[in-house]
């Protein structure tokens, strides 16, 4: 079975599947990924940081037993940098052979397919199939405008263009998955070759759930302990950086490594630095007293 529309035929087959890989999506994002899939057209996450966006593009990849390409945006990436780049050692190396032998070299020679070295967005162009790559363009809203019109094509035609040897189109063209945590708006032009959908973060419940899916090891009362531990970490409105998903799967990480069998106010203040990732974010909790963070009763039975 190669078909992607076979693989996932409808919305709770997607939900199942992607539960099976460790992903605990709902049926909103279910639905926007299987329209990526079916629609052949790209799709952009956004969200918080922390919210899961990256580990959807990862389990979408594994369900459909397709190759993750990654590309990861950031500031001053150049197109050469996303698409391609030429073998210059193994040119150097063609032309002193040629020079030896006395032999004419002409640019065209230099130029070929066997000095490229694809890069992420070319690999996902030209892989063979039979069923489509999942290019993953990490933190696009991190990327400068310019490289943002250089996807346009990409999106719009899954082609790209190699001065030296012309378009590119993909024979099966990728699921392209970009993300943004929204550090700056994007373009409308790249808005509108999406589908979008917005991942919130998720209610206390699903976080536990998420937890005990990612770190199955611990005890069975640390997921829903720490799940309202984060929440009302992320209430509080003077944190510089409220804690996602992934620090609340690395804190029940850090619980259990240390084998603790209460979270109460001195193991999370041990432990405060696997959820916290500021200095100034870890005195203002601490100032304000780590034991409210905690259930009054922490242990296995409360």
């Amino acid at each position: 079975m190669t078909d992607p529309d076979l693989l996932v035929p409808d919305v709770p087959a997607l939900r199942s599947r992607l539960d099976a890989v460790g992903y605990l999506a709902d049926d909103a994002l279910a639905t926007a990924l299987l329209l990526a899939v079916r629609m052949r057209q790209p799709i952009l996450l956004e969200g918080e940081p922390g919210v899961g966006k990256t580990e959807a593009a990862r389990a979408l990849a594994a369900v459909l037993d397709t190759p993750l390409i990654r590309l990861q945006c950031y500031e001053g990436l150049s197109s050469a940098e996303a698409l391609y780049e030429w073998n210059y050692p193994r040119q150097l190396l063609a032309i002193r052979l040629a020079e030896s032998r006395g032999e004419p070299l002409r640019d065209a020679d230099l130029f070929t397919d066997d000095y490229l070295l694809p890069r992420p967005l070319l690999a996902a162009i030209c892989h063979p199939g039979p069923r489509p790559a999942v290019l993953l363009i990490d933190e696009v809203d991190r990327a400068d405008d310019e490289f943002e019109a250089f996807l346009l094509e990409l999106l719009a035609d899954a082609a790209v263009t190699i001065p030296e040897l012309g378009t590119r189109t993909a024979a099966v063209p990728p699921v392209a998955v970009l993300t943004s945590n929204r550090t700056r708006d994007l373009h409308d032009a790249l808005k509108r070759r999406c589908l979008y959908h917005w991942i919130d973060y998720p209610d206390t419940a699903r976080v536990a759930a998420i937890i005990r899916t990612r770190v199955p090891e611990s005890a069975e009362w640390l997921a829903p302990r720490v799940a309202r531990g984060v929440a009302r970490l992320r209430a509080r409105q003077e944190l510089t950086k409220p804690p996602g998903i992934a620090e609340a799967i690395d804190w029940a990480g850090a619980l259990h490594a240390l084998g603790l069998s209460v979270l109460d106010a001195d193991a999370a203040d041990r432990t405060l630095g696997a959820v916290l990732k500021y200095a100034e974010d870890l005195e203002t909790v601490r100032r304000a007293g780590v034991a409210e963070l905690v259930d009054a009763e922490a242990g296995p039975d409360a």
